[in-house]
């Protein structure tokens, strides 16, 4: 008869195996994906483009961001920019690239009609409607992009099944520990499980950063204005387009995002929202994550493994993958400078998003701009104290009404 304590031991060993399956996979998936991507040819499709740009106030890189916009090598395009108030810190900063750039046509839309609780997809309903061309590149306020951006992401709708582009991103973080950290984990966990989602299954998501779709796209999926009281919009876009029976394609322009310096606080905030904004939005994928999460399993197989020699295998095959997963896709895939220089702060990251993952099913709450949400399967509704309970109510609501 076997003991309990060697059957324990057996599947300690056996699952923590799986993350380490994982990370050779996602290696795998990151030398298949760009390898094959650079080696195609750029269609020459250059249709009229709108660039929708909802911002909200300004970082140490927003006028680079803004301004890389204005020198794409693209033939027609217009860029529109939208705030929520005529006082947000960077509607100085508009105005002075509509002075620089005067060949390039450049709109400032201040305030969108409050559709939901997401303000940036309030503005990109009206940007939506009040873009001049047919094909709609949506950005983030804090992204950068090369000169080639809107070339890369607009030529693959040149065929009428791709519903949607959408873009890694690379970080650009200041010399700050926790904004390295998180442009780390962007680079080196989130961009290889977006590699294993394409691999097997093709992407059914879009990624904020950046979405390139077209005006037909968004009206076959009912408009903007159903995501507009859900967190993750981007997501929620990609999968309704995909759902819809447009294919949604992975570019290989990878663009850059900001990461300001921050303290533990902002950065535990930001990590935990987006934890459970998953976790919320898709429960089951959430939960699986438990066997991706390979330094946790590593430590349990070389505790219970009562082996030196197992000890050391499993420890130095987590090391090894996962240097390996982050070196392929974040620094030869994406190019992420961060992930070039701390790519030894892996291990720590590792340890940091696995508390986080385990906190996350602490609450349904959110901290999101200065606001606090409550959450339920990617609605979201603004709370406080007086209204908490009503508020729960109305998520509930929104996601049965859906």
């Amino acid at each position: 008869m076997l003991h309990p304590l060697g059957v324990i031991r057996t599947a300690v060993l056996m699952v923590a195996a799986l993350p380490l399956l994982y990370y050779a996979l996602a290696t795998f998936a990151g030398l298949r994906f760009f390898s094959a991507e650079r080696a195609k040819n750029l269609e020459p499709y250059t249709p009229p483009v709108s660039v929708l740009k909802p911002v909200r106030g300004v970082d140490f890189g927003s006028y680079e961001n803004f301004a890389s916009f204005c020198r794409q090598d693209y033939p027609e395009y217009e860029i529109l920019f939208a705030v929520n108030e005529e006082t947000d810190a960077a509607v100085p900063l508009v105005r002075q690239l509509i002075a620089e750039f005067p060949e390039r046509p450049i709109r400032l839309l201040i305030g969108a009609k409050q559709i939901g609780a997401n303000r940036k997809v309030n503005k990109l309903v009206r940007m939506a409607r009040e873009a001049s061309h047919g094909v709609l590149v949506l950005t983030d306020g804090d992204v950068r992009v090369g000169p080639n951006f809107l070339r890369e992401v607009v030529a693959p709708l040149a065929k009428p099944s791709v519903g949607a582009v959408t873009c890694f991103y690379r970080g650009v973080a200041r010399r700050n520990f926790w904004a390295e950290l998180e442009a780390l984990g962007t680079a080196t966990d989130f961009a290889p499980s977006v590699l294993i989602a394409n691999w097997l299954e093709g992407v059914r998501f879009g990624l904020g950063a950046a979405i390139a779709t077209s005006k037909p796209w968004i009206e076959r999926i009912g408009g903007l204005e159903p995501i507009a009281s859900m967190h993750s919009d981007d997501y929620e876009l990609g999968y309704r387009i995909a759902k819809a029976g447009g294919t949604v394609q992975l570019s290989r322009e990878a663009v850059e995002t900001m990461y300001p310096a921050e303290s533990f606080a902002g950065f535990w905030h930001h990590q935990i929202r987006w934890a459970r904004t998953v976790r919320l939005s898709r429960p089951w994928s959430f939960a699986g994550l438990i066997f991706t999460h390979g330094l946790p399993w590593a430590i349990a197989a070389a505790v219970l493994g009562r082996s030196s020699a197992i000890a050391a295998v499993y420890l130095g095959a987590y090391v090894l993958l996962r240097l390996a997963v982050g070196w392929i896709v974040g620094v030869w895939g994406i190019g992420d400078e961060v992930a070039r220089r701390k790519l030894w702060l892996v291990p720590l990251r590792d340890v940091v998003h696995f508390v986080v993952w385990v906190a996350s099913f602490g609450s349904n709450r959110i901290h999101w701009g200065g606001r606090v949400f409550a959450m339920q399967k990617g609605w979201m509704a603004e709370i406080d104290n007086a209204r908490s309970t009503a508020a729960a109510t109305a998520v509930d609501d929104m996601w049965h009404n859906r």
